[in-house]
């Protein structure tokens, strides 16, 4: 059970990132992208005043279930662990955690932004008078 746990976070997790990096693209998900990165950064300022900066619940838990299946000595970062896997490097985690924010935040402003415009976009030509 919890090798496909393990699979599920790690999927799960990757499919998360990738909606974020790019969901405010299409109108269509930007009203669920803007409410999820808000979530993600409540995550890592609000949640992560107690638990630590950057806190996420989902590595939190991904990270218990990678302690079950025998793997330890984790970092807090579930970005630079994988880094670190897929490259064979071992990564600064100040660097890969800037590297993570900058864009988390972008993505934010930029998701803020579109749905603001799409807002009044649409309130505006709801009154417009077509005779």
């Amino acid at each position: 059970m919890y090798i496909f746990l393990d699979y599920f976070f790690l999927l799960f997790h990757s499919i998360l990132i990738l909606f974020v990096l790019s969901a405010w693209a299409w109108k269509s998900t930007r009203q669920i992208h803007l409410i999820i990165t808000a979530l993600i950064l409540l995550s890592w300022f609000g949640l992560g005043f107690f638990y630590g900066w950057g806190y996420c619940p989902c590595t939190d838990w991904h990270w218990a279930v990678k302690y079950k299946i025998g793997e330890n000595y984790l970092p807090n970062s579930y970005v630079k662990y994988y880094a670190d896997k897929l490259t064979g490097l071992t990564w600064n985690p100040f660097i890969v955690d800037v590297i993570v924010l900058i864009p988390g935040i972008m993505t934010f402003i930029l998701s803020c932004w579109l749905n603001t415009r799409d807002y009044y976009s649409n309130r505006n030509t709801r009154h417009i008078d077509p005779h």
